[in-house]
């Protein structure tokens, strides 16, 4: 409802109403009106205005991509897929429209916008991801009928999808990885045999709390994910998220010796709590931590990864990498797809399917090699076998 005041020999109005967008209470006034029946008519047709949803006339596009992402996106999505948005939003859509209107956002200067993401050199996949971001903020804005089409709509994402290279560490490599790794911490140790055994990610397994752990059953149950960025956090609430995706959400069997290695690593940390008492962090019940109770840095990680790659000559790889070690080694042991995609915790088994098989190829290749180099010692006689299967090694020369 309008209100009206006559200021000097002029009128002004006074509209005070709630923001569809944020709730919460805003007001538009206007003066100048030579008579009231004129300061009415255009108070009226503000009121229409504002039912109408077009109240943020002059609202920028960063102004509401934040409100976007805060007001509808914050609590109704996985942390991740927020973090996604918000790094679309604030290192590429915002640094190249700045305090543009939003209503100025045309479909000209969109397509110029994903024309420039992928002259400064970034993959179509990355143009992909902050194009959805941006197409989900304008279809929002559309339905809250803040602007009367899409601009996104119809855009076009050039370059060609580079195929992902998968990058693991060869099984040949892992024994004396492993060695490195204890020789540099053995709290890295223990967390890097459980990437290697399991396929998980490291902010999965740096949640996992022993209440996951059923040593009797040989399983871990994988359900939250740690948010490294509140790693010195000790409130559950705030350290923990959700996993990547629904699918994500799983439990899996381990192997005997990780096992074991599990119930030695639950001694080891029953000692630490012996000698910390109040100084250890009780509460957070992580498994793969800190001697206090707390979660091990990622940049920790990160330098006991790298440490250890260099101690063995290896090339630089990044953690994930340890993830497609985990699946290396299954397909090795001829693991079918969709055994290896329930314990990844993809939702589907194409998408396992998709991701490794071109690796497939060359694990393929690779025995095909070993078969090849073993034939040829076969036909130069270097390899017999007796009746119990037993190599006797290279033949010696008879009369």
């Amino acid at each position: 409802m309008a209100s009206f005041r006559q200021r000097g020999d002029k009128w002004e109005y006074r509209i005070v109403y709630k923001d569809p967008f944020t709730q919460k209470k805003r007001e538009k006034t206007k003066g100048g009106f030579l008579k009231k029946k004129e300061a009415q008519l255009a108070a009226r047709e503000m009121e229409r205005q504002l039912e109408d949803g077009f109240e943020q006339r002059n609202i920028s596009l960063k102004a509401y991509l934040y409100e976007w992402l805060h007001e509808y996106k914050k609590g109704t999505v996985r942390q991740n897929t927020f973090d996604t948005h918000e790094n679309s939003i604030k290192n590429h859509i915002v640094p190249y429209f700045k305090e543009l209107p939003l209503k100025s956002v045309t479909p000209t200067k969109y397509q110029k916008f994903l024309n420039s993401l992928h002259d400064a050199g970034y993959s179509r996949r990355t143009v992909e991801i902050v194009h959805g971001t941006m197409y989900g903020a304008m279809k929002k804005a559309v339905s809250l009928r803040k602007i009367q089409y899409n601009p996104c709509e119809g855009a076009t994402i050039k370059g060609v999808e580079k195929k992902r290279e998968i990058k693991f560490i060869d099984s040949n490599y892992i024994s004396p990885f492993l060695k490195e790794v204890y020789k540099y911490g053995y709290l890295y140790w223990i967390f890097f045999m459980v990437l290697i055994e399991t396929g998980m990610r490291k902010g999965e397994a740096g949640a996992l709390q022993w209440s996951d752990i059923n040593i009797k059953e040989r399983t871990i149950g994988i359900h939250k994910s740690l948010n490294y960025k509140a790693y010195k956090s000790k409130d559950p609430e705030v350290l923990f998220g959700d996993t990547k995706t629904y699918p994500s959400d799983r439990t899996i069997r381990i192997s005997q010796t990780l096992t074991r290695a599990l119930q030695e690593h639950l001694k080891y940390q029953n000692q630490n709590k012996l000698a910390l008492e109040d100084d250890y962090c009780h509460e957070l019940n992580l498994v793969l931590c800190k001697n206090d109770g707390t979660p091990i840095p990622k940049s920790s990680l990160f330098n006991a990864f790298k440490k250890s790659l260099e101690r063995i000559d290896h090339p630089r790889l990044p953690i994930h990498s340890l993830r497609h070690t985990h699946v290396v080694l299954q397909m090795e042991a001829d693991a079918n797809m969709k055994y290896i995609q329930e314990r990844l915790g993809h939702g589907g088994i194409e998408i396992t399917s998709d991701v490794y098989a071109h690796l497939s190829k060359k694990l393929e290749d690779q025995q095909m090699d070993r078969y090849e180099d073993y034939m040829k010692d076969v036909f130069a006689g270097k390899i017999f076998t007796k009746k119990d299967g037993q190599k006797l090694g290279k033949a010696e020369n008879e009369d």
